[in-house]
């Protein structure tokens, strides 16, 4: 089973084992990791999800679709390493992701 670290902006981790198939943003969810409010459910429309993907991570995962990097258009302070939570898909590939949440989601 796949295991996240979800980094709050003030550095309290949480690591949490999470059921392939889902999304980070589901995992997140499930596990009451705080900032993560998916207001759109994971569809994709709004910025809710938002997180810092580590860079040792950022070509182990999917890249990011054209949808994804103009809705991270509106997200508050974004950075290279942006991604929506709800597009990442959980495998066993990325056993031991890393992401930190912004400071704008607490």
């Amino acid at each position: 089973m796949p295991k996240i670290t979800f980094i709050e902006h003030d550095g309290t981790e949480h690591v949490v084992n999470v059921t392939g198939g889902m999304t980070v943003m589901e995992a997140a969810l499930r596990n009451n990791i705080p900032g993560i409010d998916a207001d759109c459910g994971g569809a994709c429309a709004c910025a809710t999800c938002h997180v810092y993907v580590d860079p040792a991570w950022t070509d182990k995962i999917e890249p990011k679709e054209e949808i994804e990097a103009t809705m991270i258009e509106f997200a508050i302070d974004p950075e290279p390493t942006s991604r929506l939570s709800c597009q990442i898909k959980v495998t066993q590939a990325v056993d031991g992701l890393v992401v930190r949440l912004p400071k704008s989601q607490h």
